[in-house]
C-alpha cells in the first residue's frame, strides 16, 4: 500500500508528498488549460507513470529471465483530446541496450511485459497506448 498526500497551493498547483520517502512532486496546470506549465501536469504524470511502470516491470523480469539488459531509457509523448479534455494517446519509445543480440521470442516477451504492466492494465481501453521498442547491443 502506498500513501500520498496532496496540498493545493493555489494558482492551479499542487504539492504531492510520498509519505514513506517524503519525496515531493509539484504539479502545475498546463498553459493550454489556464496554468503556467512550469512543472508536470497531472496528465503528464499519468503518461510518465506508464513509461516508468513499463521500464520497472521489464527490469523486474530481467532479474529472472536474464535478457542481458544493460541500459533502458524512454521518450514519452502525451496527446490530449479536447472534448472531453482527456489523454487520447500516450506514445512511448523505449530504448533497450543489451550485452548480446536478443532472439525474436525474447523481444516479443519484453514487448508483452511492457504492455502488461500494472499502469497499462489500469488505464481505460479507450486510451491508445502506442509502444515502440528499439533494441541495441
Amino acid at each position: 500500500m502506498s500513501k500520498i498526500s496532496l496540498e493545493y497551493n493555489g494558482g492551479l498547483r499542487n504539492n504531492l508528498t510520498h509519505e514513506a520517502s517524503k519525496t515531493n512532486i509539484l504539479t502545475d496546470a498546463p498553459k493550454d488549460n489556464n496554468g503556467k506549465g512550469e512543472s508536470f501536469s497531472p496528465t503528464d504524470l499519468v503518461a510518465s507513470a506508464l513509461a516508468a511502470c513499463m521500464v520497472t516491470i521489464i527490469g523486474i523480469q530481467e532479474e529472472s529471465l536474464s535478457f542481458g539488459i544493460t541500459k533502458m531509457s524512454a521518450e514519452v509523448e502525451k496527446i490530449m483530446e479536447s472534448n472531453p479534455r482527456r489523454i487520447a494517446e500516450v506514445k512511448i519509445e523505449l530504448n533497450i541496450d543489451t550485452n548480446s543480440q536478443l532472439s525474436e521470442l525474447q523481444m516479443k516477451n519484453i514487448y508483452a511485459i511492457a504492455k502488461n504492466c500494472p499502469v497499462a492494465l489500469s488505464l481505460k481501453k479507450e486510451l491508445k497506448q502506442s509502444v515502440k521498442i528499439n533494441f541495441t547491443h
